[in-house]
């Protein structure tokens, strides 16, 4: 395993080192020590590396992930795996706000509470909360699945297009055009299947399924109040 500790090393030097791992060497173990909340760390990974980060980040950790397996042993800043394609982040804390913004693939998991927004404009990411997430999360969802094992602030699901959410506790309020839909035997083994790659452990048929009730696809004038 290689240890790079940031207090006698750059951000921009350990991302540098990251983007150089190829698939004929052996440094794909790594240990980033003294985060001491800096921002963009191990940003832009396109090899199947692993990187567990032992600390507090800073803004937009794991941003771009493509491949890695990332993972945050404390709390994690606003837009962590923004724009995450595939692979895997956890935060082991909690999470600020924005958390796998715009996401197209991949597994984003956070052990503890998630600020607003979390998901926004997700397209395709599979995001797992253990605890909360703050209001108008997976505003403006277009693909994939939100996982709240705790609450769900205000205007849960916002603008959603095609997200499918499922939240085990109370939700404050939905947004625009989202609505509650039957929990379908397929929905439970999928909230199972999730939990069990985030290896979080709460009961599949505690959950309920909130998703697009597909009224503003197309402007209509009856709805105007609403866009």
């Amino acid at each position: 395993m290689i240890e790079v500790d940031l207090a006698q090393s750059s951000v921009r030097e350990l991302n540098q080192r990251l983007h150089r791992i190829g698939s004929g060497d052996n440094e794909h173990h790594w240990r980033v020590v003294n985060p001491n909340g800096a921002h963009a760390i191990a940003v832009g990974l396109t090899a199947p590396a692993q990187v567990e980060i032992k600390g507090h980040v800073g803004y937009y950790c794991a941003g771009m992930n493509e491949s890695a397996e990332i993972v945050v042993d404390g709390h994690a800043g606003t837009g962590l795996a923004e724009n995450i394609m595939s692979g895997s982040v956890r935060v082991r804390g909690n999470a600020a706000q924005s958390a796998a913004a715009s996401g197209r693939g991949g597994l984003v998991v956070i052990e503890g509470d998630a600020s607003a927004r979390c998901g926004i404009s997700m397209k395709g990411v599979a995001i797992v909360v253990s605890g909360s997430v703050g209001h108008m999360s997976a505003f403006m969802g277009q693909a994939g699945t939100l996982v709240v094992c705790g609450d769900a602030g205000h205007d849960l699901g916002d603008s959603i297009y095609e997200v499918d959410i499922f939240v085990a506790g109370k939700v404050a309020s939905l947004g625009a055009d989202c609505m509650e839909k039957e929990m379908m035997p397929a929905d439970f083994h999928r909230v199972a299947a999730l939990l069990g790659c985030a290896q979080i452990i709460a009961h599949a048929g505690r959950f309920r399924r909130y998703g697009s009730a597909r009224r503003l696809y197309n402007f209509h004038i009856d709805h105007a109040a609403e866009y």
